[in-house]
């Protein structure tokens, strides 16, 4: 069994990435609300963004609260996508939260488990 684990090396930190996540043409989206996934299939490694943006929550506890409810789901699921890459390829994805309610963290990992079924599954169909 491996290790579940979030290190840093699986954040996108680099402005380029982002950008390019955001503003290429090679980058799809998905949506299972409360959740807005982005991801750009090629990238080096497997690596994640999350956006909580304070017009949905005005206050840093609440976002901080979404914030590690997604760390702690992806960290949970993100071998469904693993799983599914074929060797070499990898994904940057970002998640970006849409609603300005709370969910339960069993929602929000219910919603973070099928984004990533759907990626592999569009990746796996492109290939």
């Amino acid at each position: 069994m491996k290790k579940q684990s979030f290190p840093k090396q699986e954040r996108i930190v680099s402005q380029k990435l982002i950008d390019e996540l955001f503003t290429s043409g090679q980058s799809h989206s998905l949506t299972a609300f409360p959740l807005r996934a982005v991801f750009l299939s090629g990238a080096a490694q497997l690596q994640l963004l999350l956006s909580v943006p304070k017009r949905r929550f005005k206050h840093a506890v609440d976002r901080n609260r979404v914030k590690r409810q997604l760390r702690e789901a992806f960290r949970k699921n993100k071998q469904l996508l693993a799983d599914a890459l074929p060797d070499g390829q990898a994904v940057a994805l970002a998640f970006i939260w849409m609603s300005d309610r709370h969910a339960s963290s069993a929602v929000v990992e219910q919603r973070v488990a099928s984004i990533l079924k759907r990626i592999a599954s569009t990746i796996t169909v492109n290939q």
